[in-house]
């Protein structure tokens, strides 16, 4: 298998080059689960763009601090890829950003949080269960770092994972489109350096409460395995 990652992420701070790219870390989940699968980073939010998609087996699209409603031109360029895309029924998947960016371009909304940030490991309820789910946990946990969300599906979309702060946490469309609006992609020790990071721009007691719920461990690599089947079973 060979995947492009499109990384969306804009941050260039000092904090962001002492840890490993989101090509790396996208690259390294789906290297946990399919280590020989072949990965070809494309930096869309510098207008690095792959020429044609469908050389690839699969598309992914990484997590940013960005907004989708940012009227950057990468962003609309992206919001058109992801429309060529899902009509060419090439295999594409979303993080975050990306969920939210899918969600966007095919006829979704996309809203501020109403509680506000969602910060730290993140339990969601499964509520419908494609076939390359089957060996998620039914209340999946994963790190969470956002303060958007997806508040109205395209047409066409299944919810797949719900909680009370997120009832948008992931949705595919037919057998070609998986999301979620968590990251799979990040380490326990990324999550925590980046809570510490945030704590001057997080709420106090969204920072407590992400700082006790990193004492559990995320299901990385149960994620991993159902984004490695989504893309075979395409």
């Amino acid at each position: 298998m060979r995947i492009a990652i499109l990384v969306t992420n804009t941050d260039e701070s000092p904090f962001a080059q002492q840890h490993p790219k989101d090509g790396d870390k996208f690259t390294a989940l789906l290297h946990l689960v399919r280590p020989d699968w072949e990965t070809q980073v494309f930096s869309v939010k510098d207008g690095d763009f792959p020429d044609d998609p469908a050389l690839f087996d699969g598309v992914m699209i990484t997590g940013s601090p960005a907004s989708v409603h940012d009227p950057e031109p990468w962003v609309a360029r992206l919001m058109a890829m992801i429309r060529d895309v899902v009509a060419r029924g090439i295999p594409l998947f979303g993080a975050c950003f990306g969920h939210q960016a899918i969600a966007l371009a095919l006829g979704g909304q996309v809203g501020t949080n109403p509680g506000g940030w969602v910060f730290g490991r993140t339990e969601t309820t499964l509520t419908h269960r494609k076939p390359w789910m089957q060996a998620l946990p039914d209340t999946l946990s994963l790190y969470a770092a956002h303060v958007e969300q997806v508040t109205r599906l395209p047409d066409g979309a299944q919810p797949l994972s719900a909680n009370p702060a997120c009832q948008s946490g992931a949705f595919a469309i037919g057998n070609h489109v998986y999301t979620t609006q968590y990251h799979p992609e990040m380490s326990a020790d990324f999550i925590a350096a980046l809570t510490e990071e945030m704590t001057e721009k997080l709420p106090q007691d969204v920072l407590n409460t992400a700082r006790a719920s990193l004492n559990a461990p995320a299901d990385t690599e149960a994620f991993a395995e159902s984004l490695a089947r989504f893309f075979e079973q395409t």
